[in-house]
């Protein structure tokens, strides 16, 4: 999860709020299956402790001393999750918040980490806000995401549509709010997004989407309803979207094996059908089989999982997979090889690092000054998605015979 309040495990939690208002028996079912934080979380979490330093710091305890503000800063980077990197993403949100809090014209309400109570729409329903910002009429919720796998969009974000109402339970006697305004910050991308509703419109979807759903939910009453939101959520980072029972869920196991039955069903009729299928036919198989494939993945790794443990799985069990050979010492190795007779040369190679290795060794201003002059981003390898994916189709680019060999026709004229 990444937020040290909601390691208190609230059932109806802001980041899986997708998933149990659409599958509300969900929250219950996988309340029963042991959760074990990852070592992604574990870093998003430390991420979002050095976020709130500099936060409090610059905004809400200015009496902080840089004495103090350097002992917990190191403190925060003894943490075995620590990148020297952590400090220039951590900077961008800190710009990110600065931009919004320093653009009203007198000081606006700022609450950094909040714990933010949205019981009010769902029972014992609480998150934390990484910060929220309260000027006029205008609530502003902002969050940090670490996570640089799937870009966050903050348009229609339950997460943080969650924690606005949180907010303007807390608040909204004290304030006029009329405007809510959601903010993702996800700098390791990078991916800034923000979009604007109105209080109105928010309370509206608490009040006939959230509260009915959550109250099935709190009593783990409704129906099972696996679709994407079982994997983990784009709106979270980290898989914290996803469902602990996903691999064992009985729903998804009939959903994804009646397409076996199905299949089986035409098997006895494929005399009177083509032997090749459409593409027609094709298409509509993938798409209704685009989750098979990760739940099979997932209830192998429960699977994997329980016979690790020391339990049984009947009819399976672990073997040792295929490793590869490695120097336990390369540098002893090497340092007898030169001694040996033979040249550095020969043992090492001299090869540029990794960019992301060499974005984290510089600081912000190089990586903004220097290095992204010479970023660039090659297409990406096609890649099936259905067609109400939000992504934008790519545009295949095609170049002549000429163009593909560079202009040499050396070798298609058959010269060498």
């Amino acid at each position: 999860m990444g937020k040290k309040e909601e390691k208190a495990h609230a059932l109806l939690s802001a980041s899986s709020a997708k998933k149990w208002i659409h599958c509300p028996p969900s929250a219950r079912l996988e309340a029963s299956i042991p959760d074990e934080e990852s070592p992604y979380a574990k870093e998003g979490t430390l991420a979002h402790g050095i976020c709130e330093l500099k936060l409090r710091k610059l905004f809400t305890d200015k009496n902080m001393t840089e004495r103090t503000y350097r002992s917990r800063l190191k403190k925060l980077q003894q943490d075995e999750a620590y990148a020297p990197e952590m400090e220039g993403f951590t900077d961008e949100y800190v710009d990110y918040v600065s931009s919004i809090a320093f653009s009203f014209q007198a000081a606006p309400f700022i609450s950094i980490e909040k714990r933010l109570d949205y019981s009010p729409w769902a029972p014992e329903g609480f998150g934390t806000g990484d910060c929220v910002i309260i000027y006029g009429k205008d609530l502003h919720i902002i969050d940090f995401k670490y996570g640089k796998g799937v870009p966050v969009k903050a348009e229609g974000n339950y997460q943080l549509a969650l924690y606005a109402l949180g907010a303007y339970h807390e608040f909204g006697m004290l304030f006029p709010i009329e405007d809510v305004h959601l903010h993702i910050v996800q700098p390791r991308i990078p991916n800034n997004s923000s979009w604007t509703t109105t209080l109105e419109e928010l309370l509206s979807w608490g009040e006939f989407v959230v509260k009915p759903a959550a109250e099935k939910a709190f009593k783990g009453e409704g129906d099972f309803r696996p679709a994407d939101y079982c994997q983990g959520d784009a709106e979270n980072y980290c898989k914290s979207g996803f469902c602990r029972a996903y691999g064992r869920c009985r729903a998804t196991a009939e959903r994804n094996m009646s397409l076996l039955h199905e299949a089986w069903d035409e098997e006895k009729n494929r005399k009177r059908l083509p032997p090749l299928l459409s593409w027609e036919e094709a298409g509509e198989l993938l798409k209704r089989a685009m989750f098979l494939k990760s739940w099979v993945q997932e209830l192998e790794n429960a699977a994997l999982d329980e016979i690790v443990s020391g339990r049984e799985v009947p009819g399976w069990k672990i073997v040792e997979g295929r490793s590869t050979r490695k120097l336990s010492d390369a540098d002893a190795a090497f340092a007898e090889l030169v001694n040996a007779g033979y040249e550095e040369a020969v043992l090492y190679e001299r090869r540029p690092i990794a960019l992301g290795e060499l974005e984290k060794a510089l600081s912000k201003e190089h990586r903004r000054d220097i290095l992204s002059k010479y970023i660039v981003k090659p297409q990406g390898k096609p890649t099936l998605a259905p067609e109400d994916d939000k992504r934008p189709a790519m545009v295949l680019q095609r170049v002549s015979a000429e163009e593909a060999f560079g202009g040499d026709n050396t070798y298609a004229e058959g010269g060498k």
